[in-house]
């Protein structure tokens, strides 16, 4: 029985399949079934309970399986440990980002990391979609919003203003909105999420709030095809600065109507419990929060953003 092995047997018991395990750990099924029966002809007692068409685990597996897992726990936590007395910094990170600041913003930032400890390596998987731990292949997710699972283990990276921002040729044809009522004649370009359109905006002005429900005739679940079309003059968007940022220092967008705050938000860098981050990953949580910080004070030093909404 190999060390190996039980980390098959973890997978299989949490996928309730061999076939579903395999494909999470990137190997065939038949390498999965055998590390399954080696485990078991070690044992001396099925794990599972297997019929044509499910996979169970048996009342030894009910027992063995979290005693298993923490093991594997204190192995991994050792092997840190280790790891970190040394400064040895390797091994894998799965991260998921968001499209338009994974994409844009967060990949090259990785690409520095990366280069600086080359013996990382790196999975990335850029959706809007929420994560699910236990489903998907990640260590690790960057997301704006303060987690609500409490389940989850985060470190906040920075607080995000969001802009109301247009292009200077949508402006220069439709003029520049000075108060919320005036976005009622304007298009918004909105962002979709679960079948749900963000329609409803929300600002903040001398501690009063605004709320206006926007005229639009787009709308995307992907943040980076809605950052396209306000470049490219379709309408008004609200967004992170943070994603937009690029096209804000460069011109190619501008930020309107600024004495009214849309509500900001946070970035965060969630992992499924404490014992599962590294030193990379800790590595990387210090990177990003330095790296967030000087791109949002080149906003400040350009005015687009006021120095005390970061505060």
């Amino acid at each position: 029985m190999l060390l190996e092995d039980l980390q098959v047997i973890l997978k299989v018991a949490e996928c309730r399949s061999i076939s579903a395990a395999a494909a999470k750990l990137d190997m065939r099924a038949a390498t999965a079934s055998a590390a399954v029966k080696r485990v078991e002809a070690h044992l001396g007692a099925e794990i599972f309970v297997r019929t044509t068409r499910h996979l169970r685990l048996s009342s030894a597996g009910e027992r063995y399986i979290p005693q298993c897992e923490q093991a594997l726990l204190m192995l991994e936590q050792a092997k840190q440990n280790m790891k970190h007395d040394l400064d040895v910094i390797d091994g894998e990170l799965r991260i998921a980002l968001s499209s338009d600041l994974g994409r844009n913003v967060i990949s090259p930032w990785l690409d520095e990391f990366m280069a600086s400890y080359p013996a990382l390596s790196l999975r990335s998987s850029i959706s809007d979609s929420n994560i699910d731990f236990y489903r998907d292949s990640v260590d690790m997710a960057l997301r704006y919003g303060s987690p609500s699972d409490a389940s989850v283990y985060g470190f906040k990276i920075c607080k995000v203003p969001r802009l109301l921002c247009a292009s200077p040729e949508y402006l220069l044809k439709h003029g520049s909105p000075q108060q919320p009522e005036d976005l009622r004649e304007h298009n918004g370009l909105l962002y979709q999420l679960h079948d749900i359109v963000h329609d409803v905006w929300r600002f903040s002005h001398q501690q009063q709030e605004y709320k206006i429900k926007m005229p639009s005739n787009r709308a995307a679940n992907d943040g980076d095809l809605v950052r396209r079309w306000c470049v490219d003059g379709h309408g008004l968007a609200v967004k992170s600065s943070l994603d937009m940022a690029a096209d804000l220092l460069s011109g190619k967008l501008v930020s309107v109507m600024n004495s009214y705050q849309p509500t900001a938000t946070e970035l965060w860098l969630i992992c499924p419990s404490r014992q599962s981050i590294t030193s990379a990953m800790r590595l990387l949580r210090d990177n990003l929060r330095e790296q967030t910080q000087d791109l949002l004070q080149q906003l400040v030093s350009k005015n687009i953003l006021s120095a005390k909404v970061l505060s």
